[in-house]
């Protein structure tokens, strides 16, 4: 897509991009927290710390498979412009739209980077 949509799109390609390379960013920094947690057998409270790249890449997934970011749509913005160009929302009904669709990718990113780091949890407790 690449015009607004209330509550279904909107960012463009380049801030979709920028999504996609903070979920590489995140997933990386969770693999590689994992791999040391298990080399260096860190207690559970130590291994809980995982959470944050997990959101890091959870938000960033979602957020660039939607091509919709929960901050804009919290805000009541979007942009298919260069990045940092916003434009506001004026629509009531769409700022409803697009203030469900942001709650609901939080939600979304909350629960994978939650089962994220259950797995690391289970992993570093199994070995």
């Amino acid at each position: 897509m690449s015009q607004y949509q209330a509550g279904v799109c909107n960012i463009g390609g380049a801030e979709v991009a920028k999504r996609k390379q903070l979920s590489y960013v995140g997933g990386l920094i969770f693999l590689l927290f994992l791999l040391i947690a298990v080399l260096q057998d860190f207690s559970l409270t130590e291994t809980s710390v995982a959470f944050a790249p997990a959101i890091l890449f959870s938000v960033g997934f979602i957020q660039s498979r939607r091509k919709f970011c929960l901050a804009y749509g919290l805000m009541g913005t979007f942009n298919f412009a260069k990045i940092g160009t916003l434009t506001r929302v004026e629509d009531r009904d769409s700022l409803k739209a697009d203030r469900s669709t942001a709650i609901s990718i939080l939600l979304q990113a909350l629960g994978l980077a939650l089962l994220l780091t259950s797995i690391a949890l289970a992993l570093t407790a199994a070995l």
